[in-house]
């Protein structure tokens, strides 16, 4: 588990969203991404992005075909064996097997300046999904946390809750994984299981940041995101973890 280093508790402590509930940062930035992508370019994307971040950022993204992203500790033929349908990628973060095309994805960046990023993972993966669920209650859908860790039954992501992962009439429905580097707190969560996802990012963006200024992905992200895809995604060596 991380450490919190300095950071005071009272500087990241919950306010109150636009949208009702506790959101997290007093601004944000929600990069606009409406293309779908395939499957090592989104993974690559998110990398370029914690980069350069500067600010606390959203990023909901799309799949130009049907994906199957794992943890990066996963062994890639216990992967392999068991889901065989769909692009397959290694996520930088940890956590099991998602499938994604139906879903919605996004991904919440923090900066390492900001005193969020500092706080220990448990409490962190609390915090974001304590708005996920606020954001899914404002839909009308019965979301709660998980009060503690299911059995583990396989390495499918929602087939297995974790502590603090949402729930909606006792089966899992939001779950993340994360990863934290000198740039900051990487973020990756997948929501699943609902009829409809319309209106759903504009809440994510109210609940997580009182102020959500909206940018589009940069020409220079996307370029230093498809070289990241080639050279390090797409390849068998991450694939496979040689």
């Amino acid at each position: 588990m991380g450490r919190r280093g300095n950071a005071k508790v009272e500087d990241c402590r919950p306010a109150r969203g636009r949208y009702g509930g506790a959101m997290l940062f007093a601004e944000l930035i929600e990069v606009l991404d409406p293309e779908a992508h395939g499957a090592a370019l989104n993974m690559a994307i998110d990398e370029a992005l914690l980069r350069t971040a500067s600010k606390p950022l959203l990023r909901v993204y799309r799949w130009v075909r049907p994906a199957i992203s794992f943890g990066y500790f996963e062994k890639f033929a216990d992967v392999e064996r068991g889901h065989l349908a769909g692009e397959m990628v290694r996520r930088w973060t940890g956590g099991g097997v998602v499938f994604h095309g139906d879903d919605l994805t996004y991904t919440l960046i923090v900066p390492m300046a900001h005193p969020f990023a500092r706080l220990p993972p448990g409490e962190s993966y609390r915090q974001i999904h304590d708005c996920v669920a606020k954001a899914l209650q404002a839909l009308g859908l019965a979301a709660r946390l998980a009060a503690h860790a299911s059995a583990r039954v396989s390495n499918g992501c929602f087939e297995n809750a974790a502590e603090a992962d949402v729930l909606a009439d006792g089966r899992k429905i939001a779950g993340a994984a994360q990863r934290r580097t000198r740039a900051g707190l990487l973020h990756q969560g997948s929501i699943q299981g609902l009829p409809a996802h319309e209106g759903l990012a504009e809440r994510l963006a109210g609940a997580f940041g009182d102020t959500a200024d909206r940018s589009v992905l940069e020409e220079d992200t996307l370029s230093v995101a498809a070289q990241l895809a080639r050279e390090k995604y797409a390849t068998e060596a991450w694939l496979r973890r040689f």
